[in-house]
């Protein structure tokens, strides 16, 4: 009887105890391998855009194909694709000959993306699903893969970009589109972002500030042998924060 009255005490304490701890439990399952991102990170954002004639009347998908030297017959992937705007101009990019892969973490805006490709006839694009801290790209399958104005909503980068690494192709590259300002106002500082990508045997290609892209276009290729999870240092944001923007 003793017994049964000390659990009745304990076991709502046990639980209230639970309850307080710090929120590791809410990293995605195979993240905590990884360190953990010292910086806070933005909400999802959109996935539609009501403003693609303004982007057009820009250039910005123009400029941002221009820039990574996209041409036909090349396989490329669109992360965080949303409803498409990438796609479908990169889909035209890189002609009948070439691939697309769009890949997004919300179910129903891949549902209303595959209408739009149902819909324009775009036979050379596919559809996928990824996860938070996995885009789940199959491996050695890519030139080049864009990262347009999502990065700073990655959650776990260190997971991400490990993941991610292996799916370039020989002479593949990344490419980062985004804005410069904190990453939980839908932005990230360029050396911050350089910094992440470093940690996981990443190299600055080309950065370039445009007014067309209402923010700044950085590249990267993979050097070396990519880290194994110990060995990666997670980026201090006052550290990269006193070095400045670059």
């Amino acid at each position: 009887m003793l017994q049964r009255a000390m659990l009745r005490i304990l076991l709502p304490l046990f639980f209230a105890l639970a309850a307080c701890q710090p929120a590791e439990d809410d990293r995605s399952q195979g993240a905590p391998v990884f360190p953990k991102a010292e910086r806070p990170v933005s909400a999802l954002g959109a996935t539609s855009f009501s403003n693609e004639a303004d982007r057009d009347d820009r250039q910005e998908a123009t400029t941002v194909m221009d820039l990574a030297e996209i041409r036909p017959g090349m396989t490329v992937a669109d992360i965080g694709a949303g409803e498409g705007y990438y796609t479908v101009r990169l889909a035209g990019r890189v002609s009948e000959q070439g691939r697309v892969l769009a890949q997004d973490i919300e179910r129903e805006a891949l549902m209303r993306l595959g209408d739009r490709v149902e819909r324009d006839r775009l036979g050379n694009v596919s559809i996928k699903l990824g996860a938070p801290d996995d885009p789940r790209l199959p491996a050695n399958s890519f030139d080049r893969i864009f990262l347009v104005h999502m990065y700073h909503e990655v959650a776990e980068p260190y997971a991400f970009l490990w993941r991610l690494r292996p799916s370039l192709r020989e002479g593949g590259q990344v490419i980062v589109v985004d804005i410069d300002r904190p990453t939980d106002q839908h932005g990230i500082a360029p050396q911050l972002l350089f910094c992440e990508f470093e940690q996981i045997g990443f190299r600055l290609v080309e950065f370039v500030r445009q007014p067309a892209l209402s923010g700044y276009y950085a590249q990267f290729e993979a050097v070396g042998e990519r880290p194994r999870p110990d060995e990666i240092e997670p980026c201090s944001l006052s550290g990269v924060e006193s070095n400045g923007a670059g």
